[in-house]
């Protein structure tokens, strides 16, 4: 009897240890799911705010489209910043990315970030 609770204890140990690693590791992939979620949504609000200013821009010099795309290019470079270093190809950061489509107009690095979304199935988040 001595000697079957001496492999008894242990094995439960390690089996409650698994079990609550088992728990962390289903809330660390909830939380990066929900980070990925809200980088798309933002994502695809960027994109929106970006084509409404530059419809905008035609009919007016109104410079308050500008300023809400600013506004929305810095909600969604925070919903990046816990997913910065996700690769999105060709040895590039979702970081990376996301700056050249917002900074620069990159339509490659727009794409690439899209793509992402995708991936992740956040596809219908973005335009």
């Amino acid at each position: 009897m001595v000697r079957v609770q001496r492999t008894a204890v242990p094995v439960l140990v390690l089996l409650a240890l698994l079990a609550g690693c088992s728990s962390t590791d289903g809330e660390d992939e909830e939380r990066l799911t929900v980070q990925r979620e809200n980088y798309c949504t933002q994502l695809g609000a960027w994109q929106k705010a970006r084509n409404a200013a530059s419809t905008d821009t035609a009919d007016s010099a109104d410079s308050a489209g500008d300023d809400e795309v600013g506004t929305v290019a810095r909600d969604a470079f925070v919903a990046m910043r816990p997913l910065k270093d996700e690769s999105v190809g060709q040895g590039r950061t979702l970081a990376e990315a996301t700056v050249a489509a917002m900074s620069n107009s990159d339509s490659e690095a727009e794409r690439r970030v899209v793509e992402y979304c995708g991936d992740m199935g956040f596809e219908t988040l973005t335009r």
